[in-house]
Order: C-alpha cells, then structure tokens, then sequence
C-alpha cells in the first residue's frame, strides 16, 4: 500500500494487489473503497470530493485502480469506473457507480457509522 502523492491533499492509501486488497477487508470493521480506472475523467472528477469526505468519517478510505489489479473488479464485479464500495463487517453495504450523487453517498456513510456506533455499544 503507498500513499497519495505529496502534492494531492487528500491521505487516501492506494491498494496495489488483490492480496493487500484482502487482507485489508480481513482487518478493517469498516472502509470505503474508491475504484477508478486508467483514462477515466469521470474518476479524476470524483476522486477529490470523495478524499475530501475522508476527514469527516472515523473510517479508512482506500483507492484502487481497476485497470492495475484487474483482480479486484473482477471479484467484486466492477464493471464500470468510477465506483464507490461502502463495507461493513467484510461486507457491501454500499455501492455506487459512475455517477455519484454526493449527498446520497454521505447519507449512506452516516449510516455506516451508526452502525459502528451500534456495535461499539
């Protein structure tokens, strides 16, 4: 896993294999999941006001870039770019594809940490 380079603001950790991928979903109660692709301008749009949410949610995000770990959008049936993944306890509880509607992707984060907040009780 490496970080985002300096020069971007956002702390978002790149996945860069299908292992790290899934030892990272083993460890983790809850995450988001940016998916992009190579020559994707839709991607390069939405990735820096998705990062920016990052601070905002007690949660980790990752990015991962479909067309270098084919793997992962195979597995998880990704078959568009970008996507937004939400899991919780290892599994979906949110996906989002192409077109993100800002406001419904926060919704569903708050979500994600009530639930959190729910199992930390």
């Amino acid at each position: 896993m490496k970080a985002v380079n300096a020069g971007e603001r956002c702390t978002m950790q790149e996945i860069t294999s299908f292992d790290e991928w899934q030892e990272l979903l083993e460890a983790s109660t809850q995450l988001v999941l940016f998916v992009k692709a190579d020559h994707c301008s839709v991607c390069e749009g939405l990735y820096p006001q998705v990062a920016a949410l990052e601070s905002e949610y007690p949660f980790p995000f990752y990015r991962v870039n479909a067309s270098a770990v084919p793997e992962i959008a195979g597995q998880l049936a990704l078959f568009t770019a970008p996507v937004v993944l939400l899991f919780h306890d290892k599994k979906e509880l949110a996906r989002f594809a192409r077109i993100v509607p800002m406001n419904d992707l926060k919704k569903r984060m708050e979500e994600l940490v009530q639930w959190g907040n729910v199992e930390n009780a």
